[in-house]
């Protein structure tokens, strides 16, 4: 039995080493440093619907996000549930903006209609090929394009990335984000997370370091998370 997911959802910014932390109904935005753990909180922890005043009164800030990637300039992907959102959010600013929906999933992605991914997302990365995203949802993955809207073939986990295999990620990863540094990913679940350096269409991908205690990793988070 895994810990309860100290971070549910996570995207990269538009801002160099910028990263936002989902927590329940709340969200942390960071300066974060590859390799080191000079990191820094930039924006405090607060509720999703005072930081996203356009999520205000949706599923988005009540319960909260529970999975999100970023795409062109300042969008991103928001799931809450079978629910999804496409949206701006304009970087520490509250003029952030609803561009498409809140619609399902399998309306947004019909693609992933009557899969395991219509009822709900984990967590979800950018690929460095084009508009390639990584979605994940129990010990599943498919690459989704978002602009075509099409869908590669649903693996396990370990047959995509087999260097997770025998670690806690191999069964689910609660949330993800790609850095800014080239084919680099952090992964996240319960307590714990790990980076990986990623190969789009190939197996080789390696973890740098070990899997690590979060707060270990990004002490600038200790007292912050785990949201009560």
């Amino acid at each position: 039995m895994s810990n309860p997911p100290y971070i549910n959802a996570a995207f990269r910014s538009s801002r160099e080493y910028e990263v936002y932390f989902f927590a329940k109904n709340k969200y942390v935005r960071l300066f974060y440093t590859p390799g080191s753990t000079d990191d820094k909180i930039l924006t405090n922890l607060r509720s999703i619907s005072s930081g996203f005043p356009s999520l205000a009164g949706t599923t988005f800030a009540e319960p909260g996000i529970d999975c999100s990637f970023d795409t062109e300039g300042t969008e991103a992907y928001v799931f809450s549930g079978n629910l999804c959102a496409y949206i701006d959010y304009a970087p520490a600013t509250t003029n952030d903006k609803i561009l498409v929906g809140p619609t399902t999933i399998a309306e947004m992605f019909p693609a992933l209609r009557n899969t395991v991914f219509a009822d709900g997302i984990d967590s979800a990365f950018r690929s460095t090929r084009g508009n390639e995203v990584y979605l994940f949802k129990d010990n599943k993955y498919v690459r989704l394009d978002y602009d075509s809207k099409q869908v590669d073939n649903i693996r396990d986990i370990t047959d995509g990335f087999p260097v997770l295999n025998g670690t806690i990620f191999e069964s689910g990863i609660d949330a993800c984000f790609a850095s800014h540094e080239e084919s680099e990913a952090y992964l996240f679940k319960g307590d714990k997370y790990v980076r990986i350096i990623f190969t789009p269409g190939k197996t080789d991908d390696t973890l740098v370091g070990d899997v690590m205690p979060i707060l270990d990793g990004w002490p600038v988070l200790r007292g912050i998370l785990p949201v009560s």
